[in-house]
């Protein structure tokens, strides 16, 4: 039997209590909803904003303006409302990741690791400080119990266009415990008609579809800042080696990317390969992107306890990615082989590959390389 993990009152000594939950909220209008639902279903909601370095930018969830809308959402519905300072384990735990990451010829997703680390992983320890028994977000997913397996599982959310569980993947069974989405019942024209009838503040709040840590949106710039040491030209070579062109760093680069290649070839052509070692960028063609299969490391499974024998399933390879048709097979040391049965473009070192069984996640892991 699967059913939806959804508690109200809880029984404390001798005297009765609300369900305590930790709501983090970013000033946006899913938090906003999420905080006015769970307190609405009987919940006692204590709101949180995690305060992570970049209050100069102006739309980011880190921006002193969300930090202050999260606080009038807060004063609205009445609940208590803390900022966090999360800098300093931001800093260590997501910027440096994505910094390393793209410097070693990688295209890191900062999401997934700042769901893990921080809004699952830090504010986990703040909620049993609290003695808040769930911490609650607003992504669009669903998590339920599955008794006959003893199990959480993490399902998409109902709106296709807004599923969030593939950046929800290396979320621990201890993690799934403690947390609670209840947007992943509603699709996000809903969450904006709740909002604008709750008369919230954040109603109207246009989504950010950037980092929260970049505010003046360029990558590259942002990279050189942090690690301008890391930053060396070096070769363009095709496909067989031949020096064709110089770049002027790794990092300007990911795998599948025809921008900033120049219009000498004669014909389109695509990163297909990037050498940290050797500090490479190797172009090819469009149908050099075409990959077989992957393997994946750190592998973290949600609705099974491991992978013990190949499986048929839907594997996605990047977040708005519809998913593909795949024979997942384990391999030893927490890593798995994905194995397509059609070709698949641009399969990307540092990327996730969400494996899926109709609206379940089974689990993931970090793209290593492709074949």
């Amino acid at each position: 039997m699967v059913c939806q993990k959804r508690i109200y009152v809880s029984i404390a000594g001798a005297g009765i209590r609300m369900t305590r939950v930790i709501t983090a909220m970013s000033g946006g209008v899913d938090s906003s909803v999420t905080a006015a639902i769970l307190l609405k279903q009987g919940y006692e909601v204590i709101g949180v904003t995690m305060r992570l370095g970049s209050q100069d930018s102006t739309t980011s969830c880190c921006s002193i303006e969300s930090i202050e809308d999260a606080r009038r959402v807060a004063n609205q519905l009445k609940i208590p409302f803390y900022a966090v300072n999360y800098e300093t384990i931001f800093r260590d735990e997501v910027i440096s990741y994505f910094c390393k990451e793209y410097s070693s010829g990688r295209t890191p997703n900062p999401c997934i690791i700042c769901n893990e680390k921080l809004k699952f992983g830090k504010l986990l320890y703040l909620a049993k400080e609290l003695e808040a028994e769930y911490i609650a977000t607003g992504h669009y997913a669903r998590i339920y119990f599955d008794q006959k397996v003893g199990r959480y599982i993490l399902k998409k959310g109902v709106d296709s266009q807004k599923d969030q569980s593939y950046a929800l993947f290396s979320l621990s069974q201890e993690q799934l415990n403690y947390a609670i989405m209840p947007l992943g019942d509603f699709t996000k024209s809903e969450v904006r008609r709740i909002a604008q009838e709750m008369l919230l503040k954040t109603a109207q709040r246009p989504e950010s579809q950037e980092l929260c840590f970049i505010s003046h949106k360029n990558y590259n710039r942002f990279i050189q800042e942090q690690m301008p040491d890391s930053v060396k030209p070096g070769r363009i070579i095709d496909t067989k080696g031949n020096t064709v062109g110089q770049h002027p760093g790794i990092h300007f680069y990911t795998i599948g990317q025809r921008k900033g290649l120049g219009n000498t070839f004669g014909k389109a052509m695509y990163v297909i390969k990037i050498n940290p070692i050797e500090n490479t960028i190797t172009i090819g063609i469009k149908e050099d992107l075409k990959a077989t299969k992957l393997i994946a490391s750190h592998a973290n499974f949600i609705s099974i306890p491991k992978l013990e024998k190949p499986i048929e399933a839907i594997t996605k390879i990047r977040y708005n990615d519809h998913g593909s048709q795949s024979i997942i097979y384990p391999l030893a040391k927490d890593k798995f082989e994905v194995v397509f049965i059609e070709p698949r473009l641009a399969i990307t070192p540092g990327q996730a590959a969400v494996i899926y069984d109709g609206d379940v996640v089974i689990g993931g892991g970090w793209i290593e390389n492709s074949g």
